[in-house]
């Protein structure tokens, strides 16, 4: 008994998905300083106009933990 071509299509949607999530990765963090008054804050996008990103990418959220990047991304 052949499967209906909707369910074909939700199955196959469904696993295009699946498969998208799998390799996705969470944002990096990078440190952020005030141009007002030289405070430091951590987070994944710009807090705003008055800040400038100073370093980074962490993968923690105190930017404590750099990401590694492999010996082949660095250019060495």
């Amino acid at each position: 008994m052949p499967m209906p071509a909707r369910l074909v299509r939700f199955l196959l949607l469904a696993a295009l998905f699946a498969t998208s999530a799998a390799v996705a990765a969470p944002a990096p963090w990078y440190q952020w300083r005030s141009k007002l008054n030289g405070a430091l804050h951590c987070a994944q996008t710009s807090p705003g106009e008055g800040w400038e990103r100073v370093r980074g990418p962490f993968r923690d959220v105190r930017c404590e933990r750099p990401v590694r990047v492999p010996n082949s991304l660095n250019g060495v």
